[in-house]
């Protein structure tokens, strides 16, 4: 994993939590941090999880890094952006870049604040 994209996780964990991890199976906030991962187990239900679980990054394997810099395109973009000018901006492939602008879409309605929250330390 990447220093940038251990970063961005350290500001999505920021954003979502505040101080103390929450479980989003369980909402405790009683865990432990795994090493070597950014990952915690809970003390409660004991599964573990990660900052992007219940967000538009879950069980995705492109780098935060990318997503920030795709959320921003097409939530600013001076224009429409398309699949294919978002996949050669950003280093994805089409197929990959239209996931990802489903996934930016559906999130404007559910989680606007977190997209907007991200990107805004970025390109402000």
């Amino acid at each position: 994993m990447s220093h940038k994209n251990d970063n961005y996780l350290a500001r999505l964990e920021q954003i979502r939590w505040g101080k103390y991890p929450q479980c989003p199976y369980c909402q405790s906030t009683h865990s432990r941090r795994l090493k070597k991962e950014r990952r915690y187990q809970c003390n409660e239900c004991f599964t573990s999880y990660s900052v992007t679980v219940g967000t538009l990054f879950h069980k995705t394997h492109v780098d935060l890094e990318k997503w920030v810099l795709a959320i921003y395109l097409v939530l600013n973009p001076p224009e429409r952006i398309s699949v294919r000018q978002l996949a050669k901006k950003i280093g994805v492939n089409k197929n990959t870049a239209s996931y990802m602008i489903a996934r930016i879409r559906q999130a404007m309605t559910k989680e606007a604040d977190l997209l907007q929250r991200l990107v805004e330390i970025e390109f402000e």
